[in-house]
């Protein structure tokens, strides 16, 4: 625009119809291209699909499309997508191309998923200009995307869970429902009671109706107590022993729902990226796969460790909330007489507790010794191996 003014004032004071006509040919040619770049960027739409969701170690393939709406060809348009370190497969080169009326242009890449998180896909940045350079560059960006990669799950029956699990149905001190299984007697027919429940043989001999009497029962809760507070796990290789524990919790979680089909909760204070400070992340437990998945396994994605928490503290405080004969699963980095007198206090509340210290070499002769007075579980895990053999 500067060299168009300069020409203006050239023409002008020289008055000669040539510079005219060479003026008004520039001035149409940087109008058009004003126009011509501007009217291109908005005619065109571009987005991006691909799964939302992973696990840690897969490839999730990405689909973009860029597509031409309008009538004007774009002369040539640049191309870059942002990725995070994280999740990028290769070095994602800028892509120059042009479209013409109505043309779409498509292109893949993929991402590797090496570490679980919650991570930004894009911006998608387009940038384009006329031929001659008499416009400058327009730009304009597609919003980001979101990808969550889950957690490394190790399939818990390699991890030798003795056969009689203590995650199986329990007597109940209050009938909340009822083991078909386990008939304990007869009593007189109500008005409401199924049909399928008449026991038959006992009405003939009864002379009058009678229904079959079940044994109260509960079914056993899990409960993944879960110490994401730095300070408590070894200084050497820290960032590896946060992620190992967190690789316990799913891996605990995954196979009370997947094989056991029981309830599993989580309880953990963190840092959630998702409201950018520490909170307590608390899911009471469930059975569906849809809470594993979309609840569970996606919070431990999202958490951070933190600092500055009391483990042991957190634990007696949440235990309050759980049903009879709980099954508690803490998983930590350091033992301590406040997690001794934790965990005394779930056994003596009616809880079944197991103590997962995330740190290598084999339990010492005082955490054996402590472990059996406490009537406790305890398994360090420190490698794959460990994790394999922890049960």
């Amino acid at each position: 625009m500067f060299h168009l003014t300069l020409l203006f004032l050239v023409v002008v004071f020289l008055r000669v119809d040539f510079f005219f006509t060479v003026l008004y040919f520039l001035l149409g040619v940087y109008v058009l291209s004003r126009t011509w770049a501007r009217r291109s960027l908005g005619n065109l739409r571009a987005d991006r699909s691909y799964v939302d969701r992973a696990f840690t170690g897969d490839r999730v393939p990405v689909h973009v499309r860029i597509e031409n709406r309008g009538w004007l060809p774009v002369p040539w348009l640049e191309v870059t997508e942002s990725l995070p370190l994280e999740v990028r497969d290769v070095t994602m080169k800028t892509r120059v191309l042009s479209l013409g009326a109505h043309e779409t242009y498509d292109f893949s890449y993929t991402l590797a998923c090496r570490r679980r998180g919650l991570y930004e896909i894009g911006p998608l940045r387009l940038r384009t200009g006329d031929l001659i350079g008499a416009q400058g560059t327009v730009n304009a960006t597609v919003a980001s995307g979101r990808i969550t990669v889950y957690p490394r799950v190790v399939s818990l029956e390699r991890l030798g869970i003795p056969t009689r699990s203590p995650l199986a149905m329990l007597p109940a001190r209050s009938p909340l429902f009822e083991d078909a299984s386990r008939l304990m007697g007869v009593r007189d027919y109500q008005r409401g009671d199924s049909q399928r429940r008449i026991h038959w043989s006992a009405t003939a001999r009864a002379d009058r109706l009678v229904v079959k009497k079940y044994q109260p029962a509960i079914a056993r809760e899990t409960v993944i107590c879960l110490d994401m507070d730095e300070e408590d796990y070894g200084a050497r290789r820290r960032h590896d022993a946060i992620e190992m524990a967190i690789v316990v919790a799913a891996s605990v979680a995954n196979y009370v729902v997947v094989n056991e089909g029981l309830p599993v909760g989580l309880c953990t204070e963190a840092i959630d990226p998702l409201v950018g400070e520490r909170t307590q992340l608390t899911l009471p437990p469930r059975s569906e796969h849809t809470h594993l998945l979309m609840n569970l396994l996606e919070t431990l994605a999202h958490v951070r460790a933190t600092t500055g928490t009391s483990f042991p503290e957190m634990v007696h405080r949440e235990s309050v909330r759980f049903s009879w004969g709980t099954t508690v699963v803490l998983v930590t980095g350091r033992e301590s007489p406040e997690l001794f007198d934790t965990l005394l206090l779930l056994r003596r509340g009616g809880f079944t507790a197991t103590l997962v210290l995330i740190q290598p070499g084999l339990p010492s002769e005082g955490l054996r010794q402590q472990s059996d007075v406490l009537g406790v579980r305890v398994h360090r895990v420190w490698t794959d191996s460990d994790l394999e053999a922890a049960w």
